[in-house]
């Protein structure tokens, strides 16, 4: 699943060559581009979701390229599984439930949430309302 030495080309930027180039052969070429498709994916959503927020954006890309290096030499299947799984996991929840806030006086905080973020107001009403029968 993770790189090994024969590191293969790719169109990744910078921040992935390291890491996500070549696939032992061992875990399947499958599962080594669907753990490409995640490592850039979830660059792609840091960047969108800690965008002007240089702190988080670096944290992030650390610890991206931190657990991708971690389990670069991880053969087994159900294991391999298992994390492909909890990095689509994290990408799903950075990019639905994070939103930005900056501190603008000492007891306020201004929200900066994404226009995908959004959704129409429903309004909740305690008692339902009475169907007319005819």
């Amino acid at each position: 699943l993770w790189p090994n030495k024969q590191w293969k080309s790719s169109r990744l930027g910078r921040s992935g060559r390291k890491w996500v180039k070549g696939f032992s052969e061992e875990a399947g070429s499958e599962k080594g581009e669907e753990a490409l498709r995640l490592f850039k994916l979830l660059h792609r959503t840091r960047q969108e979701v800690f965008k002007n927020d240089t702190r988080a954006l670096e944290a992030a890309r650390q610890k991206i390229n931190e657990e991708f290096k971690n389990n670069q030499s991880e053969t087994s299947e159900e294991k391999i599984n298992e994390l492909l799984k909890i990095a689509s996991d994290v990408e799903v929840i950075l990019r639905t439930s994070v939103i930005q806030a900056v501190h603008t006086d000492s007891d306020k905080i201004l929200l900066l949430p994404r226009k995908d973020l959004l959704q129409d107001n429903i309004p909740y009403f305690d008692k339902p309302t009475k169907k007319h029968e005819s």
